[in-house]
């Protein structure tokens, strides 16, 4: 596997960004099968352990991937963090793909997720500037339920990004994209059990995690509550 010393310097390599929002019509089916080809026998190497592979594979597949997102994004900046996310998610995954398989399918995967992802997100910190807007404007000052909604959503955001790849796309593909078990696991490659083991393992993470923040916002205003009941007694002991 890559040294942390390696990972860090093929990954933080600058690289021109194509700020070009549509594929070059000119370019040669030829070509493009090429690049393929050279992607293909790159992420084989690459797969098998040869660090050295991704100085190839990297050229290979980026521009395709890099095109994909800037016309889903329209913006170059976000197109290029996408990009990055996606490369770094087939380094850590590397070891898994399939010798011999196509990696442009595999890859356009991942940078689809990560785009998914994205757009969830954004439109989930919209939703919540709404909220927060409106409550503002109507009572100036948030309620205790937007409060607590808030929190619970960025305990889920936090404790879904901090589970295991396989748990967290399973629980996505359910929850989320709305897939069956059956679907997921033709997704995924695996089977409708181990999809179900690793749903039922991230409700598990993710309850337990809303569980914890909840057990401690109660403490803390126990503890708020206690200090103004001291405050409130001791001010009354002094009259």
């Amino acid at each position: 596997m890559m040294t942390m010393g390696l990972t860090a310097d093929v990954m933080s390599r600058p690289v021109p960004v194509n700020t070009d929002a549509e594929p070059d019509p000119t370019l040669a089916r030829g070509s493009r099968a090429a690049a393929r080809a050279r992607a293909n026998e790159a992420m084989n190497r690459y797969a098998s352990g040869d660090d050295e592979a991704f100085a190839a594979l990297y050229p290979a597949l980026a521009p395709e991937l890099r095109r994909y997102l800037l016309r889903q994004t329209r913006d170059a900046s976000r197109a290029e963090d996408l990009l990055q996310q996606t490369m770094m998610q087939i380094h850590c995954a590397r070891g898994r793909f399939a010798l011999g398989a196509d990696v442009f399918p595999w890859a356009f995967s991942i940078a689809r997720r990560f785009l998914i992802d994205s757009i969830r997100w954004e439109r989930r910190e919209a939703a919540r500037t709404r909220a927060v807007a409106t409550t503002s404007a109507t009572t100036g000052t948030m309620s205790d339920e937007i409060v607590h909604s808030i929190r619970v959503l960025r305990t889920l955001q936090q404790e879904l990004v901090r589970l295991p790849d396989a748990q967290r796309q399973a629980f996505e593909l359910i929850k989320n994209d709305g897939l069956s078990l059956r679907e997921a696991a033709e997704a995924l490659g695996t089977t409708v059990v181990a999809i179900k083991l690793r749903t039922h393992r991230a409700y598990v993470a993710l309850r337990g995690a809303i569980s914890d923040d909840e057990g401690d916002n109660l403490r803390t205003t126990s503890q708020r509550s206690g200090r103004r009941r001291s405050t409130e007694m001791a001010s009354q002991a002094s009259h």
